[in-house]
């Protein structure tokens, strides 16, 4: 174990149900590097068996789970105020992973699947961040990591269209905001911009198609949600702790800027 912080520490970690997730494999990595987790995630069947996967890898895994659809204000302050209350240390760290993709082009994307994926990915990481940041700030230490994506830097042609690169965008807004207005409190927020990514989003999506979105990576491959995850965890890290604002890309060389 070498712990990425000294002092014992929460982190939140959205998305976390599915084994082959980014969310289940960031909520791994912290709890390798000595911090406890809590999972987020509206499949709470899948949040059951993702706790029993960290504490077979760890007996003293410190694991605690909530059923939470990110885009309902009282669920997200209620699980919030029972973290605060709970037996786990101070949050130190808030990692907004969940989301949805939305493969549906512009002329035939309806407004209904427009505010679906907007809500998922946008509204859900700014009442996350909105609802743990003032306990980071009485703890002292804070890092908010949010999930973007290549989609949002180039708009598409990764798998999702605008729905989701509108979203994705947004959240990079949203990381530059509240970097700037949470910097007086010592608290860093950045955002993680992957590219193709071998996990279960792409729902539907045949061997065909998951060969020709590798093949179309410079490096040739689909980035391990590992690899996403260990960039996650370096960013909640006091290594990190002067870098705020930015977007860290991770895509193979997709997308050079």
């Amino acid at each position: 174990m070498n712990p990425t912080h000294p002092t014992a520490r929460t982190a939140v970690v959205t998305g976390a149900a599915s084994v082959r997730g980014i969310g289940f494999h960031t909520a791994a990595r912290f709890v390798r590097e000595g911090w406890a987790v809590v999972l987020l995630d509206v499949d709470e069947a899948g949040l059951a068996r993702a706790a029993e996967a960290l504490r077979e890898t760890d007996a003293s895994a410190r694991v605690e789970t909530h059923a939470l659809d990110v885009t309902d204000p009282s669920a997200v302050r209620a699980v919030a105020d029972a973290v605060a209350s709970g037996p786990l240390p101070p949050v130190g760290a808030l990692c907004n992973i969940a989301g949805i993709p939305s493969p549906a082009s512009f002329l035939e994307v309806s407004l209904e699947e427009w505010d679906r994926v907007l809500a998922v990915n946008l509204t859900g990481p700014f009442l996350l961040s909105q609802a743990f940041a003032p306990q980071m700030v009485e703890a002292g230490y804070g890092r908010v990591v949010n999930m973007s994506s290549v989609t949002a830097q180039h708009g598409g042609g990764v798998f999702s269209k605008t729905a989701y690169a509108a979203a994705k965008a947004g959240v990079l807004g949203l990381t530059r905001g509240m970097a700037r207005e949470l910097a007086e409190h010592g608290i860093t927020v950045n955002a993680v911009a992957p590219g193709v990514v071998d996990t279960d989003i792409r729902t539907g999506s045949d061997e065909e198609t998951e060969r020709a979105l590798a093949a179309a990576v410079p490096l040739r491959r689909q980035a391990r949600p590992q690899e996403v995850a260990a960039l996650c965890v370096w960013l909640a890290s006091e290594d990190a702790g002067y870098i705020t604002g930015t977007t860290q890309s991770i895509n193979g060389g997709t997308y050079v800027a």
